[in-house]
C-alpha cells in the first residue's frame, strides 16, 4: 500500500482503461430530491454501470495492470458480499483470468447469480465477510491463486474515476457524501477532490450497526467491532483496513452514522423522487444528507449512489417498511 492517494495523472490514466470498457456515468440534480433535502442535490449514478455498482471500475484497472505486470498468473480469488466480486469476475473475464469468489453463507442470491453469470466459480464460506475473506486467503495459498483484496491502490485509482467525472462535471460542490465499506470509494473521492482542486468536504457514511470506520475516525486509529449487523451489505465491515483508515482520518471532514430505518427511508426516497433503485449501501449517503439537512441548507451537495444491487424481496421489504 502506498502512503499517498492517486494523482490527477493516475486518475486520468485509469479513466482511459475504464472508458475502454464502459462509458462515464451521469450525475443529475433531481428537483424533488433537492426539495426534500432543502438544498441542491446532485446524484452520481454508479447504479448505472454494467454491473450496477461502482466497483467495476476498479476491477478493470486492477486486472489490466495484473495482465501486464504478472502475465503468468492464471487465476484470481476474492472475498465479497457482491459488488467487489462482480468487479473482479468481470475484469478477470475481460483480461483472460479465471476467477474464484468466496461469499459468506446467506449472501445475496441475486448477486451470487450475477457473479456466476460473469464467469466466476462461487464458494460459500463463513458467517460474514471477514470469515469469507480469511478463507479466501487460505484458498489463494492452497490453489496458487492471486488474491484480490477489497482495498488496493489500483482499486482506488479505478473507482476514483467516478469522482473525477463528478468534480469535473459539477464544479463548486460544497460537500460529497460517500459510503464506506472498506474504503476504496471514499479514498477515490478524496483523491479526485485534491487532484481537481475542489474545496468540497468529503463526508463518509456508515451504518450505525457497522461503525468500525466511524470508531476508527473518532479514535484516530483502526478499531474493529465484533459484528456488522446491517442489511446494507456493502458497508457491513467489522475490521477496517489500516491504510484506508489513515487516508480517511486525514482527508475526510467527518463520518456520519445512519440507522437501518434511515437507510430504508433513503431507498424509498430514491425511488419516489428519482425512480432509481438503490441498494442499502447506495442509499446511506442520502440518509446522511437528510440527517444533516438543516446544517447543509443552501449548499451544493452530491451523494454517490454506489449501486442498485439488492435482492427483490429484501428491497420490497425495506421500501414497504415505515
Amino acid at each position: 500500500m502506498t502512503d499517498t492517494l492517486p494523482t490527477l495523472s493516475d486518475l486520468e490514466s485509469a479513466a482511459e482503461t475504464v472508458r475502454a470498457a464502459m462509458p462515464p456515468t451521469l450525475q443529475h440534480c433531481w428537483p424533488l430530491l433537492s426539495e426534500r433535502a432543502g438544498t441542491e442535490v446532485w446524484v452520481k449514478h454508479e447504479n448505472h454501470t454494467p454491473t450496477g455498482a461502482f466497483k467495476i471500475r476498479g476491477g478493470h484497472v486492477y486486472m489490466a495492470d495484473l495482465r501486464k505486470s504478472a502475465p503468468d498468473v492464471k487465476g484470481v480469488i476474492a472475498a465479497t458480499r457482491g459488488n467487489h466480486g462482480q468487479s473482479v469476475a468481470t475484469g478477470a473475464r475481460t483480461h483472460g483470468f479465471k476467477a474464484v469468489i468466496v461469499v459468506p453463507h446467506g449472501n445475496s442470491a441475486e448477486k451470487n447469480a450475477a457473479m456466476q453469470a460473469q464467469g466466476a466459480d462461487l464458494i460459500e464460506h463463513g458467517h460474514d465477510f471477514q470469515a469469507a475473506h480469511d478463507y479466501a486467503i487460505e484458498l489463494a495459498d492452497e490453489r496458487g491463486l492471486h488474491m484480490v483484496r477489497s482495498f488496493h491502490p489500483l482499486l482506488v485509482r479505478g473507482v476514483g474515476t467516478y469522482a473525477l467525472e463528478l468534480f469535473q462535471g459539477v464544479p463548486g460542490l460544497d460537500a460529497v457524501y460517500v459510503p464506506i465499506g472498506l474504503g476504496s470509494g471514499i479514498c477515490g473521492v478524496m483523491a479526485a477532490r485534491d487532484a481537481t482542486g475542489s474545496k468540497a468536504d468529503v463526508i463518509g457514511v456508515v451504518s450505525e450497526n457497522a461503525p468500525a470506520y466511524a470508531l476508527s475516525f473518532d479514535k484516530g486509529a483502526p478499531v474493529s467491532t465484533n459484528a456488522a449487523d446491517t442489511f446494507a451489505d456493502g458497508v457491513a465491515c467489522r475490521v477496517p483496513v489500516p491504510g484506508a483508515v489513515d487516508f480517511i482520518n486525514k482527508g475526510a471532514a467527518r463520518i456520519v452514522r445512519v440507522s437501518e430505518a434511515e437507510i430504508a427511508a433513503a431507498m424509498r426516497h430514491f425511488y419516489t423522487d428519482t425512480h432509481n433503485l438503490a441498494e442499502g449501501a447506495g442509499a446511506v449517503p442520502l440518509a446522511a444528507l437528510l440527517q444533516e439537512k438543516h446544517a447543509m441548507a443552501g449548499k451544493r451537495c452530491a451523494v454517490i449512489l454506489t449501486g442498485g444491487n439488492i435482492d427483490r424481496d429484501l428491497y420490497l421489504e425495506k421500501i414497504g417498511s415505515t
